[in-house]
This record gives C-alpha cells, sequence and structure tokens, in this order.
C-alpha cells in the first residue's frame, strides 16, 4: 500500500469538494441584490476559487506522476480526457464571472450607490449556472474512470 498515492487522492478529493463548495457559494451570492458587502465577499470566494483550481491542477499532475495506476493509465484513458475537458471548461466558463466581481467591487468602492445592472448579473448567473452543470459531470468521470471505463 502507497501512502503517497493515498495523501494525494485524499488532498485531490477534498479541494474538488471545496471547489464545489465555492461554486455553490457564488451560485446562492448572485442569486440576491448585491450589497458592497456581498461583492467584496464575492471577490474573496473567487479568489480562493482560483487558489484552489490551482491546487487540484497540483494535487492531479502528483496523482498522475505518483499514483499507485501510473501515468499510461490517465494518457490513454478518454473518460479522464474527458473530466479533464470538463474542468478545464469550468475554468474557462469561470474567467467572466472573475472579471465581473472585481470590476463591480470597484465601481461599489468608488460610488456607494453602485447597482450592478441586471442584465450583467443576469449574464453572470449564467455563467455560474452552467459552471455547476459541467462541474457536476467531473465526478461522474472520475468515478467512471475509477472503475476502470474509458480505458
Amino acid at each position: 500500500m502507497d501512502t503517497t498515492d493515498l495523501v494525494l487522492a485524499i488532498f485531490h478529493h477534498l479541494l474538488v469538494f471545496s471547489l464545489a463548495g465555492i461554486i455553490g457559494a457564488e451560485f446562492v451570492l448572485i442569486r440576491s441584490d448585491l450589497s458592497a458587502a456581498t461583492l467584496k465577499r464575492l471577490v474573496g470566494i473567487d479568489r480562493h476559487y482560483g487558489i484552489i483550481a490551482m491546487l487540484i491542477i497540483v494535487a492531479g499532475i502528483g496523482r498522475v506522476i505518483y499514483g499507485l495506476k501510473g501515468w499510461e493509465f490517465y494518457v490513454y484513458n478518454w473518460m479522464f480526457w474527458a473530466k479533464m475537458a470538463a474542468f478545464a471548461i469550468v475554468g474557462l466558463l469561470s474567467i467572466i464571472p472573475t472579471v465581473r466581481f472585481l470590476s463591480w467591487n470597484r465601481q461599489a468602492s468608488a460610488s456607494p450607490g453602485f447597482q450592478v445592472p441586471a442584465a450583467e448579473l443576469a449574464s453572470v448567473r449564467t455563467y455560474v449556472r452552467t459552471e455547476a452543470s459541467i462541474f457536476l459531470l467531473i465526478p461522474v468521470f472520475a468515478a467512471a474512470m475509477a472503475r476502470g471505463y474509458g480505458y
């Protein structure tokens, strides 16, 4: 039994669950009226989103290189690549909300009466909803991959 593989798997899973929580938090926070305090909270949460996503990548690379299954299991597994594609799409979809959160936060800091434009808020809601939907595919592909599908 390899402790390195176990530690990497635990770390990787905890990070993925944390990212799911962050996406959920963003989803909940953008459903209401966005006060200056909420915008500041969204910027902080979104910062953690980026940090956790990067740590997921590092842990995932560690699992591919140092894991018990060996890199061949991953490289030749189409489920793995589907999972990577879903993760990349979620990451790309998160760019627009991040840019908007930062912009709205700056505007709210400069102008206390700032209100987030309804059309922009609706657009960000769509992005976050789509992120959450595609994110749900990641554990589906992971579970299938862990059971030998795609190889």
